[in-house]
């Protein structure tokens, strides 16, 4: 066999991991000099940042499990910290070391700034949603949920919406019910480690990509960086790859691209059409994340501080750095970039106190972060109308939104289709 996996983000590397493991070499192919795809690192100021914050949960079995197959240490890389929601001055949840699911009742039944019905009606919500398997049908947006289920207006505003907005990445009156819930389900509802927050303490592509491709090449196979590939073709001896120097047939493709360049890459395989055709129905949300240098140490309330203003969420991604991240579309996609600056510091002195403005920021929005997930949205399988020819990225059919878990569990299935 001859397997080529073409992109190098978490999916397309998770698929080569899986494959080396099995003892089939494997031909990685990636346009760009670095690893990571969707998530990986960019230098700015003289700094490792990232395209855009990304935050992992306990649940993320399968990422944790190859990190650990390529020698990246969950221990090292990432700082593990119990659940803990903090909007300052506003709300507080924070999860005790107490065994499932008395964790997450406990948390919510003593989250600070909640009225005390809605605490309960949230309880409620969650039992009421594993007596009924955390299935819903037909598929409803979020706000309809949250109606039906009689939600406090609060315990939206600072718990249902912000885990719905940071998952799904897409506006809460859009967003799929059921995909939401299937997140509750693996996360809050499971076991207490797996609503552990995991905070990266290396950039994106040293968490898994990088490692990932120092075994691969161990093992014999190939990564290929800077080397794009224009399209794919069939033929009887095999599939060739418009980009590929050596000519090698391949006997499997892993198109393990964004889905919005599915449609160059296989434009002459016309078996394809209809997944093709179902990919470009896609609409998309963009993820902002914006970087805060400042000039002395500033240090947040908690691991992931929550603002709900012009951002989202705040992270300390150092000493002297904040991380602020806003997701899906808003009015905050149209600020010149010193407006939204200056508007993001402003919310970061409320909470920390007066601060000297940023010696430095850096802006980077993924227009296309991800595909808004809204119900009877049709994702692909990973395996297509052309034997041998497999589909993986966060896009892909799945229990998930599209997330790093979502990416890496496609690669996983990929391959073990190739055979």
């Amino acid at each position: 066999m001859r397997v080529a996996i073409i992109g190098a983000g978490y999916a397309g590397m998770a698929a080569a991991t899986e494959l080396t493991a099995r003892g089939i070499p494997v031909t990685v192919f990636e346009a760009s000099r670095t690893l990571g795809g969707r998530a990986r690192r960019v230098e700015a100021h003289g700094y490792p940042l990232d395209n855009g914050q990304h935050i992992l949960v306990g649940a993320y079995v399968e990422l944790l499990r190859l990190m650990r197959l390529v020698g990246a240490d969950p221990n090292a890389l990432l700082a593990r910290k119990p659940l803990s929601l903090v909007f300052p001055g506003r709300m507080h949840l924070a999860a005790p070391r107490l065994p499932a699911p008395l964790h997450l009742a406990a948390a919510l039944l003593t989250a600070h700034g909640l009225p005390i019905g809605g605490r309960f009606a949230a309880v409620r919500f969650m039992r009421h949603m594993k007596q009924a398997g955390f299935r819903i049908e037909p598929d409803i947006p979020f706000v309809e949920l949250m109606a039906r289920h009689g939600q406090h207006e609060a315990v939206i505003r600072y718990l249902w919406e912000p885990l719905c907005i940071s998952a799904l990445n897409t506006p809460p009156t859009e967003a799929s019910a059921q995909v939401f819930l299937n997140v509750l389900r693996d996360s809050l509802a499971a076991t207490r480690e797996a609503s552990d927050l995991l905070l990266p303490r290396t950039d994106l592509s040293m968490l898994f990509p990088e490692p990932a491709e120092h075994y691969v090449r161990s093992r014999g196979g190939e990564v290929l960086r800077g080397t794009a590939i224009h399209g794919v073709e069939w033929t009887p001896y095999g599939f060739h790859l418009d980009g590929d120097a050596s000519g090698r047939g391949h006997t499997h493709v892993i198109a393990a691209v964004a889905p919005y360049h599915l449609g160059r890459l296989a434009a002459k395989l016309p078996r394809l059409q209809p997944v093709l055709e179902d990919v470009e129905r896609f609409s998309y949300e963009p993820i902002l994340t914006a970087y805060l240098g400042y000039p002395q140490p500033v240090s947040l309330p908690g691991p992931m501080v929550g603002v709900g203003g012009t951002a989202h969420f705040l992270f300390q991604h150092a000493d002297d750095i904040l991380s602020a991240v806003t997701s899906a579309s808003g009015p905050h996609l149209d600020l010149p970039h010193d407006a939204l600056v200056g508007r993001i510091h402003a919310e970061v002195a409320d909470i920390v106190g007066e601060m000297p403005r940023p010696a430095w920021s850096q802006v980077i929005v993924e227009k296309r972060a991800t595909f808004a997930c809204r119900p009877g949205v049709r994702r692909p399988a990973c395996e297509t109308p052309l034997a041998n020819f497999f589909l993986c990225g966060d896009y892909v059919a799945s229990d998930y939104p599209a997330t790093l878990e979502a990416a890496v569990r496609s690669g996983v299935a990929c391959a073990k289709l190739v055979k």
